[in-house]
């Protein structure tokens, strides 16, 4: 493809076990696939167009999965040579990317085999190498897996955790990708909760400063905004990966993406009853679209996180 072995699990190398199956989300094949075709179900219109990028959350799958829904569905059944997810790293610190550069990450729903051609490609980058630590226990990136080998069960993936969410590493990231992506189908995945624990109210102001950025296609002002902050409270405040947000925006856009739709935003007490201390969801897309903003479902919806 273009260059390019996108050879699936050539290496023979060890598939990564799931971490938080049984607990985030069903162990048993039948009741996760049950789960998330009822939320894909619930999905009442997508954007048409060229999609090249989503943002989704990675809560536990009957908190986020309605959010996450609308984007999965919304790239249900489209071609894709490979889907390169970038999440934050919640158990393990340290500088630049952790790649899982071959094998397999397994589900209940069966392996994701990772695209192993462009991930030595992407280690060619200084900011990305091999940690496998930080992908053990990693569920930011694992919550995509149930949706992804559901929607699009022929793409493999290129697994990407950031650790500390620095303005270099960001910028370094998405100059890697939209280098080593150029000419193939990629879809790009950004996997981030955005604020945590405060009342709902106060939560949807935190977060409508988010969406206004995403929704106005301006990774720099993100990323600015992430600055604001002292580094310990950018994830309370803005986004627990915020960093993964703005490196996959500045790459989509290097990739031709220039229109963003923010399709559904919840909070955890939708489906917890309690909002006085709630995180914030949003599932959006990145591409070029057919129909301007208002006539693509655009909405606050009332369904469920934590």
């Amino acid at each position: 493809m273009r260059g390019f072995e996108m050879a699936h699990a050539e290496r023979d190398e060890l598939v990564r076990p799931p971490a938080v199956a049984g607990s985030w989300y069903p162990a048993a094949e039948a009741p996760l696939r049950a789960a998330v075709t009822s939320h894909l179900a619930a999905v009442e219109d997508t954007p048409s167009g060229d999609i090249v990028a989503i943002i989704v959350p990675h809560a536990g799958l009957v908190y986020s999965g309605p959010v996450a829904a609308h984007a999965y569905q919304a790239v249900a059944g489209r071609a894709y040579d490979v889907a390169v997810l970038v999440g934050p790293s919640h158990h393990v610190g340290f500088d630049g990317v952790a790649i899982y550069p071959s094998g397999a990450f397994d589900t209940p729903l069966g392996p994701v085999p990772v695209a192993s051609g462009v991930a030595d490609q992407l280690m060619r980058a200084p900011c990305i190498r091999t940690h496998p630590t930080a992908h053990v226990r990693e569920h930011s990136l694992e919550m995509q897996l149930p949706f992804l080998r559901h929607v699009l069960p022929e793409t493999p993936i290129v697994p990407l955790v950031i650790g500390y969410q620095e303005r270099g590493t960001i910028v370094a990231l998405a100059e890697a990708l939209a280098g080593t992506l150029a000419g193939l189908r990629p879809l790009l995945v950004a996997s981030t909760d955005l604020s945590h624990y405060f009342d709902a109210d106060r939560a949807a102001s935190l977060d409508g400063v988010v969406i206004d950025y995403v929704t106005r296609f301006d990774p720099d002002g993100l990323l600015a905004e992430y600055e604001r902050y002292p580094t310990h409270e950018r994830g309370r405040c803005v986004a627990c990966g915020g960093g993964a947000a703005v490196a996959v925006m500045m790459a989509a856009a290097a990739l031709g993406a220039r229109d963003a739709r923010a399709l559904c935003y919840a909070d955890s007490g939708d489906v917890s009853g309690d909002k006085t201390a709630v995180v914030g969801y949003l599932a959006a897309v990145l591409g070029c679209f057919d129909r301007p903003p208002e006539e693509t479902g655009d909405r606050r919806q009332e369904t469920g996180h934590a």
